[in-house]
């Protein structure tokens, strides 16, 4: 994976997450100013926006080093991060497919069913995606670290 792919990954990941986080925050976490408001905070609507509209360059992200990354990692002879790897790539599909769901579903219980299949798969993706990122960090500190 060349460091573009890689970073475009990072930082549509990143994006993704963000957004998505801090609108699940708003939406069940914090507590409407008025009650008859429409949003619990008034970047709500905005927060929801942006996560909805910066997800398909995640899905392209993914997209790009499926073959040469995900699909070599699965059958290659490498063992090094697999299982955090595995992880991460088997949420991506329900992830991203329950986000789709979510959008169009208009029965008031498949709706429910999305959102949290949603929340989730997403969770397992940011909890897989940093121990799959941070295991490959820290060999790289420590193994800098015993050179110096």
């Amino acid at each position: 994976m060349s460091r573009i792919e890689a970073w475009a990954l990072h930082l549509s990941t990143m994006l993704v997450g963000d957004t998505g986080l801090v609108y699940a925050w708003m939406l069940w976490f914090v507590a409407p100013s008025d009650e008859f408001a429409v949003v619990n905070h008034p970047w709500q609507p905005h927060a929801q926006h942006l996560h909805v509209l910066l997800a398909p360059f995640l899905v392209f992200a993914v997209g790009v080093i499926w073959r040469r990354h995900v699909w070599f990692g699965w059958t290659g002879p490498s063992r090094e991060r697999r299982r955090s790897g595995i992880a991460t790539a088997l949420t991506f599909a329900p992830m991203v497919v329950s986000g789709y769901l979510l959008q169009v579903a208009s029965d008031e219980t498949w709706r429910r069913v999305w959102v949290w299949v949603h929340v989730a798969t997403s969770l397992i993706w940011i909890l897989a995606y940093a121990a799959h990122q941070g295991w490959r960090l820290a060999k790289g500190w420590w193994g800098n670290r015993r050179e110096a």
